[in-house]
């Protein structure tokens, strides 16, 4: 998938991202945590997050660092940058800064920031080596450079009991391992050898361990992951109304044994990736 691709994929997947930003940013919350303290982001410091989406890590990255520090909240889709700019300027937060700009041409002078990272995004950068290297070149010497990826699907449940029954209805087809998708780095090491070869050092990887939780119903889990995810609104528009009415059935029944007291609650596992400049 070319760049442009990816883009308009995610600028048409902006809209169902920021509808769903308070369930998202409660899901991922955990994962946020694991990456501020992972990159050892504190009181005072610039921080770049790059594909920063509809406002998350960056905003909860602004109370961390606090008014001495700033945030830069980067992503390569405008419908994006604006709704996290929204979401700032609702939540009263005003040490962030707002930059359209994709991961590999950073707008941003050579050793610019104390940290930089990224939380699921880089996944889904077209050409990860410059992508990484450009926020390395922004980032201060002896600065931290921390990514967020999902581990592999079979351990996480969020994405396995979904893919399980959409590939009973729509044959999934030959995947290549590289090209840009959510598990593209779920291999132990993949993501930790590219940082590497990019010149950062003391390269750690972190396994981080933790539940997506939300007060949503099985229902309105599978509404919301049928819309943010471009894959499965592309697959879903090929079905008829009633194959589609039936999927939602089966997500439902698949899905129960996650929504104890009709609340979702899934393990997960995911990847954080450090290093130094």
């Amino acid at each position: 998938m070319s760049s442009e691709n990816i883009v308009e994929a995610w600028r048409e997947s902006a809209q169902y991202w920021a509808k769903y930003s308070d369930t998202i940013r409660t899901m991922f919350m955990p994962l946020t945590r694991a990456l501020i303290e992972h990159a050892g982001i504190h009181e005072g410091q610039s921080v770049l997050d790059v594909a920063g989406g509809t406002g998350e890590p960056s905003l909860t990255i602004a109370e961390i660092v606090g008014p001495k520090g700033s945030v830069t909240c980067t992503d390569a889709v405008n419908e994006m940058v604006e709704a996290a700019r929204t979401e700032a300027q609702r939540l009263g937060i005003t040490n962030v800064q707002f930059r359209q700009c994709t991961a590999d041409a950073l707008p941003f002078p050579s050793d610019s920031f104390d940290v930089t990272g990224s939380r699921l995004g880089a996944m889904f950068f077209p050409d990860p080596v410059a992508a990484i290297r450009e926020m390395l070149r922004v980032t201060k010497p002896g600065g931290s450079l921390a990514l967020a990826v999902w581990h592999k699907s079979e351990l996480n449940p969020f994405c396995y009991v979904v893919t399980g029954v959409i590939d009973r209805h729509i044959n999934p087809g030959a995947v290549d391992p590289d090209a840009p998708n959510a598990f593209r780095f779920a291999e132990p090491g993949k993501l930790a050898g590219i940082m590497t070869e990019t010149g950062a050092s003391d390269v750690k990887e972190h396994v981080v361990k933790f539940n997506i939780e939300a007060p949503i119903s099985p229902l309105e889990f599978w509404t919301m992951r049928s819309q943010i995810s471009d894959t499965l609104r592309e697959k879903l528009a090929k079905l008829s109304a009633g194959e589609q009415a039936q999927i939602t059935g089966e997500v439902e029944q698949a899905v129960q044994e996650f929504f104890p007291s009709n609340q979702m609650r899934f393990p997960t596992r995911m990847i954080v990736v450090t290093g130094k400049k």
